[in-house]
C-alpha cells in the first residue's frame, strides 16, 4: 500500500475497526499495512476514539502486551440508541402494516442489514457488562437480529431448531407449552454447540406470554455449567402483562393494534427508559 497522509490513515483504521467489531487488532497490523511506525498509530487511534466517544458511536479498548491491540466497540450512546427506537416505532405505526387478525408486518425491517445492526448494537450495549459468551436464538425471524447481536459483541450465534438437523451431530431437546395458544412444541441444539459453562444470551424478535423465551431458558440448563445471562426482545405486547419469564429487556413494547381504525401503538419500551 502507497504511504498514506494522516487523514487517509485514519479513515483506513476506522474502516477496519468498524468491519471487525470487538476482534482485538494488533498496532504491527496497521504499522505494516500503512508503513509507519507504532506511535504515529497509536496518535491516529487516539484521534478515533475521542471522534467515536465524541459522538455517542462506540468505544475502543486498547490491551497491552506483546499480544495486545486495539478492539472497537459498537456501543451506540443512550441518545443515539432512542433515536434509533423512535424511528422504529414510527415506521411500524404505518396503517399499511396492518396485517389481517392484528398482526404487524416487520419483515423487511428485521431483515434489513442496516435496521438489525443498529438493533444488534444496542443490545450489545446493554449486555456486554453480562460478558455473554454466546447468543441464542429460535428460527427463523430471531436470526437476523441475532447475528447482528453476536457480531457486535464478537461471538458465536447458536440457533434452537424445531427439528433435529443430522448435519448438527448429537442433539439436546426438549418439549415446552408456548404461552399464547397452549400447544406442545420441541426447541433442539447440537450438543457441540453451546460448550461447557457457557454464558448465553437469548435474542428474539418478539414475545408475548414468554412461552418459547421460557423453553429457551430451559433448554440452556440441559448444558453443564451453561447460564442465561440476559434475555432482549426487540418486541413484548402489552398484554398479557405478566410474562413466562422475568428480567428480560424489551426494546419496544407493542400496545394496540385496531384493524378496523388503522391504528398501530407502539413505543419505546419502559425498561430501555429506565436504564
Amino acid at each position: 500500500m502507497a504511504k498514506l497522509g494522516r487523514a487517509e490513515r485514519v479513515a483506513y483504521i476506522v474502516k477496519t475497526l468498524v468491519e471487525r467489531p470487538g476482534e482485538i487488532i494488533p498496532l504491527s497490523y496497521f504499522a505494516q499495512r500503512l508503513g509507519v511506525g507504532k506511535s504515529s498509530i497509536s496518535e491516529d487511534l487516539a484521534a478515533v476514539k475521542a471522534a467515536l466517544e465524541a459522538a455517542g458511536s462506540g468505544t475502543l479498548r486498547t490491551v497491552p502486551g506483546a499480544a495486545g491491540g486495539v478492539a472497537y466497540w459498537p456501543l451506540p450512546s443512550p441518545a443515539e440508541q432512542e433515536e434509533v427506537l423512535e424511528r422504529l416505532c414510527e415506521m411500524l405505526s404505518a396503517p399499511e402494516r396492518i396485517l389481517p387478525g392484528g398482526f404487524i408486518f416487520m419483515t423487511d425491517l428485521i431483515t434489513s442489514p442496516a435496521w438489525t445492526a443498529r438493533i444488534g448494537e444496542i443490545f450489545a450495549a446493554h449486555f456486554r457488562p453480562q460478558r455473554p459468551t454466546c447468543v441464542l436464538t429460535v428460527e427463523t425471524k430471531g436470526i437476523p437480529l441475532a447475528l447482528m447481536t453476536a457480531r457486535a459483541l464478537n461471538v458465536p450465534m447458536v440457533v434452537a431448531r424445531r427439528e433435529g438437523r443430522v448435519t448438527e451431530g448429537p442433539q439436546v431437546t426438549i418439549s415446552y407449552v408456548t404461552g399464547s395458544r397452549g400447544r406442545i412444541e420441541t426447541l433442539t441444539v447440537g450438543i457441540r454447540s453451546i460448550p461447557r459453562a457457557a454464558r448465553v444470551l437469548i435474542i428474539d424478535d418478539f414475545i408475548k406470554a414468554g412461552g418459547t423465551a421460557r423453553g429457551l431458558v430451559d433448554l440452556v440448563r440441559q448444558f453443564e455449567g451453561a447460564e442465561v445471562v440476559g434475555i432482549g426482545v426487540l418486541i413484548q405486547t402489552a398484554q398479557p402483562e405478566r410474562k413466562r419469564v422475568e428480567g428480560y429487556l424489551s426494546l419496544l413494547t407493542l400496545e394496540e393494534v385496531d384493524e378496523e381504525r388503522g391504528r398501530v401503538q407502539i413505543r419505546p419500551s419502559r425498561s430501555v427508559e429506565k436504564e
